[in-house]
């Protein structure tokens, strides 16, 4: 910084913000939401002081610590689940760029399902998540029962007839399969040969399908019985969340009741009474519906599970 930059007050503010950060790096905890105001600021100073001098790469710095600024309240808000101008916290399992993969993940299974049956919908989503990265996947007969209960086998031989799965075996030894030895298992849409829907690594496939298992077994939907249509607008709706928990983006204000219900399998006029079971589960603490949206909370209990929009 020249010693005889003008004016005085852009001087003292570059002194004052070299000073901000220095303290903030020795802080023994961090906070992303100081953190953020700090770039702000350095975005503005440098800004000015290419204004004042024309050298361009100060102004390339400015346009650096404004994207500074707006991953790290990215990150605020995915560790807290709240802006960075306070609210309650909520631990995510989803970061935001994650919640975006997942979204896809669900995108892919309503286009790609062989057929339109919520339980093939399912299969597909979780089977697809298995082999995202190359195409191929392990899975086990207890993993294929706990998702689709009594229907596993007719669903899964039903993909392999369309020839959307390829198993080494047959289904019944597919269904037989312990952990020790668990089923390979093809996607041939999903081989590096096709083109690829997916753009995430490990550790994103892996913390998508956990969070995609626990919202479709979730402990109280479960002990309520209800069916995989339920199930699939429980996970959709985990989805598709703002912070506070209502659903959808906040422009709209909730989600397009007929995209919802082609999702979970289910014509638009069922959505509401499936909806309503939810909340019987204290999935969601409130919904409703208008001529063309579906609205809801998240409960509290599972705020944890949205996927921040």
């Amino acid at each position: 910084m020249p010693h005889d930059l003008q004016p005085d007050v852009l001087r003292t503010e570059l002194i004052e913000l070299g000073d901000a950060f220095r303290s903030y790096q020795q802080r023994p905890e961090p906070d992303l939401a100081l953190l953020a105001e700090l770039h702000d600021r350095k975005a503005r100073a440098f800004a000015l002081w290419a204004d004042v001098s024309g050298d361009g790469s100060l102004r390339h710095e400015a346009q650096r610590a404004e994207q500074a600024a707006q991953t790290t309240r990215e990150m605020h808000q995915n560790r807290g689940g709240s802006p960075a101008d306070g609210g309650p916290a909520v631990e995510r399992l989803l970061t935001r760029t994650q919640a975006a993969h997942a979204r896809t993940v669900l995108g892919y299974a309503a286009d790609h399902a062989p057929l339109p049956q919520a339980e093939v919908r399912l299969a597909v989503l979780l089977l697809a998540l298995r082999a995202a990265r190359d195409g191929t996947g392990n899975v086990t007969g207890q993993d294929l029962t706990g998702w689709l209960q009594g229907d596993a086998e007719p669903v899964l031989q039903q993909l392999v007839d369309a020839g959307w799965l390829r198993l080494p075996g047959t289904v019944a030894e597919a269904l037989a399969s312990r952990p020790e030895d668990a089923t390979a298992f093809t996607v041939p849409g999903l081989l590096p040969d096709q083109p690829r829907p997916f753009a995430f690594g490990k550790t994103t496939r892996s913390r998508i399908s956990g969070w995609a298992q626990k919202a479709l077994g979730d402990r109280k939907i479960r002990k309520k019985k209800l069916g995989i249509p339920t199930r699939l607008l429980a996970l959709y709706t985990a989805a598709h969340t703002r912070p506070d928990g209502h659903l959808g983006p906040a422009e709209d204000d909730g989600l397009d009741l007929a995209r919802t219900a082609a999702f979970c399998s289910l014509p638009p006029g069922q959505v509401p009474e499936h909806a309503a079971l939810l909340i019987t589960a204290s999935w969601l603490s409130e919904t409703g519906t208008t001529a063309n949206r579906l609205h809801g909370r998240l409960a509290e209990r599972v705020r944890p599970l949205g996927a921040l929009l």
